[in-house]
């Protein structure tokens, strides 16, 4: 038998239709548990418009927001990113669809024993895991696509893919250009270090209605692999929160907006400037919500490490040279441990 049928219920979806208890391994102990209630405080996030932040003339108010945003939160939202708002609801159906499909239809995308692409849920990697309370589809965009696992139904759903893809990939490259200028680098320090072989992958949540949202999270705790991820928000349904000074912060929703988040490889090219930040996904009771996160990761063999410009006596250099980070960042992350540990000095 493979390990996930051995180990996870066949989906969470599943699970909850059945209506039974959640198994005990679902369930959060202390501080980690959340709730999406009144007590935890809405983030003020900044908002960085990227038509302005390539145009000569306002370019550098929006690279002062933005280096703001990144030094403090680690996170912003983007507008005129070049997606209508017809495009990415679009991209919402198809994802919508998929996960309508009967389960006949979904399995025939689920993902091997010991791989995370395709269909399923957590993969087990330790009896002391606790697993998230979420369905994904795990897809690989670049280098290299394995299709049988991208869905053939909806009919729409490759090309729709493949199009957010590639806007998704010029925002990136326009946002470490200016990330870099905001911290009065050359502008294609950080492009250089992320390099040409980039790992794209793309995840569709999906977040069933929860029996106990006081005691189970839609994602654990922890900070991304990626050097940028680029997130499509549920239109309606809140759940994303962010970890700042020991307190939990809610995302609000921008529908037009698509949510920018460093991932722990800007933190270490920026040696420790720019935060990775921390964030979980909370549940709730009543309705299902569904998001798209797109991870924008250097390719194994690129090395990656602070910015010569950015140590000197004041700041002294914080990381190691570091390479294929996401190969140790999944073992700390099941494990509920920051993976940045190994990367510092």
């Amino acid at each position: 038998m493979g390990l996930k049928k051995e180990s996870t219920p066949d989906s969470v979806q599943e699970l909850c239709l059945s209506g039974k208890e959640p198994p005990a391994r679902f369930y959060h102990k202390g501080s980690d548990a959340g709730s999406l209630n009144d007590c935890v405080p809405l983030i003020e996030i900044p908002i960085v418009d990227v038509a302005l932040l390539t145009s000569p003339s306002t370019s550098k108010h929006q690279l002062h927001k933005l280096q703001s945003a990144l030094t403090s939160w680690g996170c912003f939202q983007v507008i005129n990113h070049g997606m209508a708002s017809s495009f990415l609801d679009r991209m919402r159906e198809v994802a919508n669809n998929f996960f309508a499909l009967p389960k006949e239809e979904k399995q025939k995308y689920s993902r091997e024993v010991d791989s995370i692409e395709g269909y399923g849920n957590d993969m087990i990697i330790s009896e002391k895991q606790t697993l998230d309370w979420t369905d994904r589809l795990y897809l690989t965009l670049s280098p290299e696509r394995q299709l049988k696992f991208w869905p053939e139904n909806p009919q729409d759903f490759r090309e729709t893919l493949d199009e957010f893809f590639m806007k998704s990939q010029q925002i990136t490259e326009i946002l470490l250009k200016a990330m870099a200028m905001s911290l009065g680098l050359e502008e294609n320090c950080f492009l250089e270090q992320y390099g040409e072989d980039a790992l794209v992958t793309a995840r569709f949540n999906y977040y069933p209605p929860c029996p106990k949202p006081n005691q189970i999270l839609g994602v654990k705790p922890h900070a991304d692999a990626s050097a940028i991820t680029i997130l499509l928000q549920d239109k309606q349904v809140e759940g994303l929160q962010f970890l700042k000074d020991d307190q939990w912060f809610r995302v609000p929703i921008i529908p037009h907006a698509l949510f920018v988040n460093v991932g722990d490889q800007v933190e270490i090219m920026s040696n420790g400037i720019f935060k990775s930040p921390v964030h979980r996904v909370v549940t709730n009771s009543e309705r299902e919500r569904i998001t798209m996160a797109m991870f924008f990761i250097p390719g194994s063999d690129q090395e990656i490490k602070p910015a010569d410009a950015l140590i000197d006596e004041r700041r002294p250099r914080l990381y190691k040279n570091i390479k294929d980070y996401v190969s140790l960042y999944f073992q700390y992350y099941q494990l509920g441990r920051r993976p940045l540990e190994a990367a510092m000095i």
